[in-house]
């Protein structure tokens, strides 16, 4: 199987090309331009993951303007070109904040969530995904991922992602600020168990269409996250009455079961000591 990989961010790419191997091709904004090559690497491929969370232009804030319209005109050339090449299995893997957060602790992220973008990057995501499945069919495939906070290293910046991350590297000066008051709960996933999740939706692509959401099925309290940091640390948790734009609540571990092979091997603990290591 040959896969092509769009929307490259330096980060979750990287994983997700160790995890398929050598048969794999990055589509960098070179080739996307190009009305010729774009059309030959697809004709020998089986599908394509785009990575659809953010915007081309990662200096923008994600509530710039100007996000939606450069995501837009990415995926327009994507989805063109997909649909002009019977057989291929687009993958769109984008965040979880095409979702509002849980009213109750006891709601969790799934397929049937309902939609409500929290901002224009997300309007975007949202755009090219519903663009996408009003094509999709047996020949051209749709299969959607949301995901968790990814936490992990990326090994181009040799510089951690996600928000297990930020706090571990706030606290090198003695004190981190962690967002909201301490009791919402997060989902994170490490990058490696989401390049293997990937990978299994890739291997039995849904009949037409399908979307789930991904992350370790658990949460961990903030409270109890800030704790772990604190002592490994001996910084100060500083706590904020306002929980701001961060994605709060737990995937739905049993439909995630049902629709990729693939469990998260990575700890939570071990995501929190990768971190710690990094500083």
């Amino acid at each position: 199987m040959r896969v092509a990989i769009s929307g490259d961010e330096g980060f979750i790419a990287h994983y997700l090309k160790q995890e398929l191997g050598d048969d794999c091709q990055l589509l960098t904004p070179d080739i996307l331009s190009d009305e010729n090559m774009l059309p030959a690497i697809l004709a020998s491929c089986n599908a394509i993951v785009h990575l659809n969370g953010h915007s081309p232009d990662q200096s923008l804030e994600r509530s710039d303007q100007e996000v939606l319209r450069l995501m837009r005109d990415e995926a327009r050339v994507i989805l063109k070109n997909v649909q002009s090449h019977q057989g291929i299995h687009l993958v769109l893997v984008g965040s979880l904040r095409v979702h509002p957060n849980p009213r109750r602790e006891d709601e969790y992220y799934s397929s049937d969530s309902p939609l409500s973008p929290r901002d224009i990057a997300a309007e975007g995501q949202l755009w090219v995904e519903e663009s996408a499945l009003e094509h999709a069919m047996d020949t051209h495939p749709v299969s959607i991922i949301r995901t968790a906070n990814v936490q992990g290293i990326s090994p181009s910046e040799n510089k951690g992602h996600g928000v297990v991350h930020h706090l571990c590297r706030e606290a090198m000066f003695g004190f981190f600020n962690v967002p909201g008051t301490g009791e919402e709960v997060k989902d994170v996933i490490h990058v490696k168990d989401l390049a293997s999740m990937i990978k299994s939706v890739l291997d039995n692509p849904p009949p037409t269409r399908g979307s789930v959401a991904v992350g370790r099925g658990q949460g961990i309290r903030m409270s109890e996250l800030a704790e772990i940091v604190s002592q490994a640390t001996g910084a100060s948790p500083q706590y904020n009455s306002q929980p701001g734009e961060e994605v709060w609540g737990i995937v739905d571990g049993w439909e995630m079961s049902q629709r990729i092979e693939h469990k998260p091997e990575v700890s939570i603990q071990e995501i929190i000591e990768e971190a710690l290591s990094n500083q």
